[in-house]
């Protein structure tokens, strides 16, 4: 069976700012979707706002809806098909309140040197796409626990120590490894 061509139409712009971006854990997931047409890389992206980006257990990375605090916040465009956006929800947690995936606005960001040759079409300059969230019911602990503060990109530096999900202890849940995380003194 074929795959459709993704159209404007049928496609969903996700803004990806963590393990999802290009050399980090998740992107296998992102070449993945690239390979089999269901994503194509649109560019390098900034948030017009200001979010606070922080991290929390295992150094996941999380986006928290508090427009106005932290930084302008780095990552990368992709459009996605139905089902490619299908595939990141589920990577995503949203059926089980891992995260939540909702509008941002975006500015594109100066160019970098292209990896993957897939810049197919012109990306729009600045954009209203969708982008995943904390989960509503552990954010504000999130934000607490850190303090207070965030970071404008998810580089190698903050990454340094991610446990890849595999890697974790199985007999607790996502949402138990975060109430762990919020309910432990701050370093």
């Amino acid at each position: 069976m074929g795959h459709e061509t993704m159209t404007p139409a049928t496609t969903t712009l996700v803004f990806t700012y963590g393990t999802l971006k290009r050399g980090f854990s998740n992107h296998v997931l992102m070449q993945d979707l690239i390979r089999s047409g269901d994503a194509s890389f649109k560019g390098v992206y900034q948030t017009l706002d200001k979010y606070p980006l922080v991290c929390g257990p295992y150094r996941v990375p999380f986006l928290l809806n508090k427009p106005g605090s932290g930084y302008h916040v780095n990552g990368e465009l992709y459009a996605v098909s139905p089902r490619g956006l299908s595939r990141l929800d589920e990577l995503e947690g949203i059926s089980r309140g891992h995260y939540i995936r909702q509008p941002i606005r975006l500015a594109a960001a100066e160019e970098e040197e292209e990896e993957e040759g897939d810049l197919e079409t012109e990306a729009p300059s600045s954009c209203v796409v969708e982008a995943y969230y904390a989960h509503k019911s552990y954010e504000e602990e999130l934000w607490r626990r850190n303090r207070g503060r965030s970071f404008g990109a998810y580089t190698e530096n903050e990454a340094r120590g991610y446990v890849k999900r595999n890697d974790r202890p199985q007999h607790l849940s996502f949402l138990d490894h975060i109430r762990i995380f919020v309910s432990s003194p701050c370093d």
